[in-house]
């Protein structure tokens, strides 16, 4: 895929988040000392934590999720409780990462190769179907400022960017992202959408399960080999389905039985592991890494699409590498 590097074409959608001193410091100070980029790392937010993204961009993590509830003024709010002033998606997320990812020239660091993935996760008390998609309308425009560094879907056809958006916590998403024809978030899946028409690839290209749901081994034990043949054979069921693999969700315990986990996790080839034990998971995540195929790099941001698009047929991949890693 190439993609040109015109970098003045974002400049008017970027030029608000650049006015923001905060988010600027921010992404400059992350360039000066970022550890190396682990792609197979995310992050969860624990819900006491005020400022999680920088201390996910400097320990490399390339993903994180992020728990936000509809408030007022248009804003999605980060963390528990009534909205807090300031606590905003777009303020302490959005902003400064894509003016990181502006300063890099289409990419959050020199040795990014996938895209950061990003979850936002809908919660709150009002679970109602109207609140939900009104509160994903919000999620949307604010992309829509920040398109040409995003991961898209453009009438079925996946295109990397710096950042890919996955949007959890509000099933009925998939009728309202499938109406899009261009759009910049993608569903959250699980393993029950593996070969199933109404949830391609380019609707749900990551299957995001949690460990507990699926797995009763806890880490203090071997691990039986009917567990191990399960895990084995649904991440390979996955990725010939074209989708990535993303497991959260692990049992409380001790380090050394999170440890146990994580390399069966990383045995069995899954793409992505979340947790929010940030420091043990990256250093297990470095001397364990998950072995992979290497990736296309994150291309740099192309140039404003024509208003009329020639129209091109959907690929129907058979195999993981014949998609767009998003």
């Amino acid at each position: 895929m190439t993609v040109a590097g015109d970098i003045s074409t974002i400049a008017g959608g970027l030029a608000g988040v650049a006015g923001t001193v905060g988010a600027v410091s921010v992404g400059f100070s992350l360039l000066r000392h970022p550890q190396p980029y682990l792609p197979w790392g995310h992050a969860i937010i624990r819900p006491q934590e005020t400022d999680p993204l920088p201390g996910v961009l400097r320990r490399g993590l390339a993903g994180l999720t992020i728990p936000v509830r509809p408030g007022p003024h248009g804003e999605l709010f980060i963390g528990p409780g009534a909205p807090q002033p300031g606590r905003t998606l777009r303020r302490l997320v959005l902003s400064p990462l894509f003016v990181r990812a502006k300063a890099g020239g289409g990419r959050l660091r020199r040795d990014q190769r996938l895209p950061f993935r990003l979850v936002v996760e809908f919660v709150g008390p009002h679970r109602d179907a109207e609140t939900l998609l009104r509160a994903y309308r919000m999620l949307d425009r604010q992309l829509r400022d920040h398109a040409q560094l995003l991961s898209r879907s453009v009438d079925g056809v996946l295109e990397p960017g710096a950042v890919t958006v996955a949007v959890a916590g509000i099933v009925d998403v998939r009728e309202l992202l499938t109406a899009q024809p261009v759009r910049y978030a993608f569903a959250d899946g699980t393993f029950d959408d593996i070969g199933t028409r109404s949830a391609p690839p380019s609707l749900v290209p990551m299957i995001s399960e949690s460990w507990s749901r699926r797995f009763g081994w806890d880490g203090r034990e071997p691990i039986s080999a009917e567990e191990r043949h399960l895990l084995h054979a649904m991440v390979r069921a996955a990725h010939e389905d074209g989708r990535l693999v993303r497991i959260s969700g692990l049992t409380e315990g001790s380090r050394r039985a999170r440890r146990a986990i994580w390399s069966e996790l990383c045995a069995a080839g899954v793409d992505v592991i979340a947790d929010t034990d940030q420091v043990g998971l990256i250093r297990h995540l470095r001397q364990c890494p998950v072995s992979q195929p290497v990736a296309p790099p994150v291309e740099p941001p192309r140039p404003a699409r024509r208003t009329s698009p020639a129209p091109h047929p959907a690929p129907h991949p058979t195999r993981a590498d014949a998609v767009p890693r998003v």
